[in-house]
Order: structure tokens, then sequence, then C-alpha cells
């Protein structure tokens, strides 16, 4: 099991997703030069990680803008992606990794070895691959999209940002 910490280099990755109807490869080398949003959900075909998938759908535009790329990854395979995708969540543009070997989510401590699934995790690694910030939240609780996107948000200003900061407000450098 890897042994991640934020300020370390973040695990690479090259794996089979779901594109926006199309099969791909994507590795993380791939986003070199952007912030990627990496989050794990543990199936297709369930309750709450759909209400995640379309809050990061939802909030795609305000992620690209910040040029950070949204990347989903589940242990299911791209088929199974598609169909779910395709039936359920046609929105969805962003890729979603196909995790049947389970690398990646072992790589960043996420699978569930006996059940082969991973927890909901989040990881903000910057344009030169460093992981910046990260959490996991239980198989039953969705996380905060927006939470997410302020995090990444006020980790590209630089600078010391307080409790509930907002983009607009000052940082606890700059007044």
């Amino acid at each position: 099991m890897w042994n991640l910490k934020v300020g370390q280099s973040a695990p690479e990755f090259k794996s089979p997703a779901y594109v926006a109807g199309q099969f791909k490869e994507v590795s993380l080398k791939d986003y070199r030069g952007k912030w990627v949003c990496l989050f794990f959900y543990p199936l297709d075909f369930t309750f709450v990680c759909p209400t995640e998938i379309r809050g990061f759908a939802q909030l795609e535009k305000q992620f690209l803008e910040a040029n950070c790329q949204v990347i989903g990854c589940s242990t299911d395979s791209q088929h199974s992606h598609k169909a779910w995708f395709e039936r359920d969540l046609p929105e969805v543009k962003f890729p979603v990794i196909a995790d049947t070997n389970h690398a990646v989510s072992r790589n960043y401590g996420v699978l569930l070895e006996e059940s082969g699934i991973a927890l909901r995790g989040t990881f903000l690694i910057d344009p030169e691959g460093v992981l910046q910030a990260m959490s996991v939240n239980a198989l039953g609780v969705g996380r905060s999209v927006d939470e997410t996107l302020r995090t990444l948000q006020a980790l590209q200003t630089g600078e010391l940002c307080p409790v509930n900061w907002k983009p607009g407000q000052a940082t606890l450098t700059k007044k």
C-alpha cells in the first residue's frame, strides 16, 4: 500500500477510461501543467455515487476555468461505465478510469481489499504532479464538490487562506 502524503509526488497511473462516449487510455502525465482533481467512487449503478458524479459534472466548467481536469475512478470496467453513463449520466464529459486491476485505487490508499471497491477519496494534484490536498469518506457519505473546488481555488492563491475563505475574499497574507 502506498503511504501517500500531501507534498509528495502523486502516484502515476495509466489506465483505460470511459471519456464522453469513447474508450481511451488516461494517464496522470497527460495532464502535466494542469491541476488534477482525481476522485474515487465505489461502484457504478449505486445510490450516492451518481449524486457526486453529477456534482462534479455541474461544476466541471469552474474546475476547467481553474486549469483543473476532473477525473473520476472506480473499480468497474469501462464497459460498465459506458452502460451507466449513457443511461443515467449523459452530462458527464470528464474521464472516468476503469481501475479493474485495482492498481490506481491501491496506490492512492482507498482500495478496500476485501470487497475490491474504492472508498470516496478526493485528491488535488498540482501541475507538477505533487499532491496538495486529499480527503477520504466512508462509503455511505458523499463528499462536497463545492468544498473541493473551494480548496483548489485556495491552493491556487499560493497564500494563507482562513477558514471558509472564498475567491475574492482577502487572504491572511494580502489584505
